[in-house]
């Protein structure tokens, strides 16, 4: 009997692994801590069965060295907090909320949409979820209610603007995404730019639909007596847009031109913000020193659960995990499409439970070389049949980690755990009630996964921009 058992673990100790992590996400403790307490524990049960031995216990350093400690790539991350923060304590992004009201104010659904593009636009100078929903509710919110914009429509368009920053480079995800599949963060920015935009184009389709055919749910913004003339427009858009567009240059524009890694953009994006800041007269020993606590605590948070996802893969892998995977796809009999619609399936539920953070460093360590040992299959839809085999799995894994980041954008807005909507509903006025952001929040969602959709049918949405500038 206890053979069998011993025989029977051995086998599909890597399965249960997997599972007991999925249980313990449920009880609440910190995600890097439970990772990396399940490393260990299974490796303890790894070397009780012959499976890993002693030393290997030491690689767990070492991994975490190499991937973390020198990788230069990650300085990046709190390079790009740090600026997201500043931006949004130096009222760089309420100035701009307005220009572009200004600009829009005839167009129907024109505050909608203005909101949108704010998201966009800031989408592309920082990557903090939690800071863009606060900023954008506490600034649009409000004055979407007061124009008599309909709440779960005002919610919606909130909640979805603010989580364009995930996707849109640069973006701290898809830092963190090309660092575990070990590709180009550059490429990979490119890669997301069109998705990114898709996406953002079709809430502006959506909103003008409203506006127009529903016109009592968006109804138009009207000019205050300072914003009305060519001399108080111009004024306004000096001040509030000229500043974020160069920023967002400098930053974007050094990387896609090869001008400064993305570590060096972020350094460049970390002392513009500071500029504005400063230009502002926002730039003050508080205001400075907030932005360094809530950069540490942020940084700190995602660093404690990379370290523990590192030893989680490697565990998973000395078990046979990644072998119990690929048996259990030859046993479900499925083809390559079947797997990456099912895989795709997988991860959109997932977002209803688990932050990106935790999904990505858990699934793309375990999927990544599943899917890009798929590369030949997929080669005609990618138009690479042609490449060499490495430059097929490149390709492969750059369209694989766009659909994957576009997929998660999802996993802010889909209950009972969208953390857009809660900081969403914890910033905003005590009118809008959690009912109206959750309806709000559906037509978005439905947005999202059309465009993901796109992205899976027409590889070259994501491919396009990499082949154009390579």
């Amino acid at each position: 009997m206890i053979e069998a058992i011993k025989w029977h673990l051995y086998d599909y100790i890597g399965g249960y692994m997997f599972l007991v992590l999925a249980l313990s996400l449920f009880l609440g403790f910190p995600v890097g801590l439970t990772l990396g307490g399940l490393a260990l524990l299974f490796t303890m049960a790894g070397i009780g069965l012959d499976l890993m031995s002693v030393n290997e216990l030491f690689l767990y350093a070492d991994r975490l060295w190499q991937t973390a400690a020198v990788n230069q790539v990650l300085v990046a991350v709190p390079a790009f907090v740090f600026m997201g923060i500043m931006l949004e304590k130096s009222r760089v992004a309420s100035e701009l909320l307005r220009a572009l009201q200004l600009i829009l104010a005839k167009v129907p659904g024109g505050l909608g949409l203005a909101v949108t593009l704010l998201g966009t636009i800031m989408a592309a100078t920082t990557g903090i979820i939690g800071a863009s929903v606060v900023m954008l509710t506490m600034m649009a919110l409000p004055a979407m209610l007061d124009a008599g914009y309909d709440k779960r429509l005002a919610s919606g368009t909130v909640a979805s603007s603010a989580t364009l920053g995930i996707l849109i480079p640069p973006s701290i995800m898809l830092v963190m995404m090309a660092d575990l599949m070990a590709i180009p963060v550059g490429d990979l920015f490119l890669a997301a730019v069109v998705p990114g935009l898709l996406l953002a184009g079709l809430y502006c389709v959506y909103i003008i639909f409203i506006g127009i055919f529903k016109p009592d749910r968006a109804p138009k913004i009207a000019r205050s007596a300072g914003e009305i003339g060519a001399a108080n427009i111009v004024r306004l858009m000096l001040k509030g847009f000229v500043p974020p567009v160069i920023l967002i240059t400098l930053v974007l524009g050094s990387i896609f031109a090869g001008w400064a890694t993305p570590t060096e953009a972020a350094g460049i994006g970390a002392f513009g913000a500071m500029l504005l800041a400063f230009f502002n007269k926002r730039l003050t020993g508080k205001i400075l020193n907030e932005v360094c606590v809530d950069t540490a605590s942020t940084s700190a948070m995602i660093f404690l659960i990379m370290a523990g996802a590192t030893a989680f893969s490697y565990t998973f892998r000395a078990l046979y995990g990644e072998d119990l995977i690929l048996d259990f796809i030859a046993w479900m009999d499925l083809s390559h499409w079947g797997f990456l619609i099912l895989l795709m399936t997988l991860i959109f539920f997932l977002g209803f439970f688990f932050d990106w953070l935790e999904i990505t460093l858990i699934v793309l360590p375990v999927f990544a070389p599943v899917i890009a040992g798929m590369a030949q299959e997929f080669a005609p839809v990618l138009g690479i049949e042609n490449l060499p085999i490495g430059d097929q799995r490149s390709q492969m894994l750059f369209w694989f980690a766009v659909i994957v980041a576009v997929n998660l954008q999802t996993s802010f807005l889909t209950p009972p755990f969208g953390f857009a909507l809660f900081f969403l509903k914890g910033s905003a006025p005590p009118e809008v009630r959690i009912t109206d952001i959750y309806k709000g929040i559906f037509p978005f969602v439905l947005i999202q996964l059309t465009g993901l959709a796109l992205v899976i049918a027409f590889p070259q949405i994501a491919l396009m921009l990499p082949r154009l500038l390579d």
